[in-house]
Formats: structure tokens, sequence, C-alpha cells
């Protein structure tokens, strides 16, 4: 297994959790609305398109092969699993602009995004081994 691959998809990870954490910190309040049923399905459904795609084309651009997907995956969702636990810690002093009682709902969003990027590449290191 090269290991050449380690470092930026890590960056990769750690960038897609700065953006979304600064799009949740600015803007959450106006799309992540959890009081809303349709609303908050989509945001569950829509995750996983997004998420299957980001995943697939960063095994794609550094050419990875069988439990190299699974492994860029993991490394893909750790900077934001590890931070993550001290946002949803702090959810009120972090995100002043979204409703305290979102924050159960947010952790569980989270999980359920990092729980497709995980099978998305065990989906796919699995599928490139056999």
């Amino acid at each position: 297994m090269k290991n050449t691959f380690i470092l930026p998809v890590l960056t990769i990870g750690f960038l897609i959790w700065v953006l979304a954490t600064l799009a949740f910190r600015f803007a959450g309040q106006f799309f992540f609305i959890t009081d809303s049923l349709p609303i908050l399905t989509s945001l569950y459904v829509v995750v996983i398109p997004a998420l299957v795609l980001i995943s697939v084309l960063t095994f794609k651009k550094f050419k990875l092969s069988g439990f190299e997907n699974i492994v860029a995956g993991v490394l893909l969702v750790l900077p934001g699993m590890v931070l993550d636990t001290f946002i949803i810690q702090f959810f009120e002093h972090i995100f002043p602009n979204m409703a305290p009682n979102s924050a159960t709902t947010f952790g569980s969003w989270l999980m359920w995004a990092y729980s497709i990027v995980l099978l998305t590449s065990i989906v796919v290191g699995m599928r490139k081994n056999s």
C-alpha cells in the first residue's frame, strides 16, 4: 500500500470540515431547520449523493485501489469526527445562530454523514478487491 495519499486525504477531510463548520456557523439557521420534517428529511437525503461523490472523486484522484479506499474513507472523516466532538459539546457557543435544541439533531446528522463516507469507502474498497 502506498502512503503518499495519507496527508493529502487528511487535509481534504479537514478542509471539508472547516467549510461545513463555517457554513453552519454563518448560515445554519437558514438551512438546518429541525422543526420541519420535510426539510430535515431532505437534509439527511441530500447528503448521501454529495458525500458519495466527494468520496469517490477523492479515491479516483489518488488512484486508490482496494483497501486504500477504506483507509482513505477513514482519513476523510477522522479530522471532522475528532473536532466535532468539541463542536457538539460547545454547540451553543460555536453556533449562537442556531437554536440550542438543534444540537442533538446536528450530532445525529453528523453521525449519518460520517457513516455515508465510511460505507462508501467500504463498498468501493471491497468491490475493487473482488
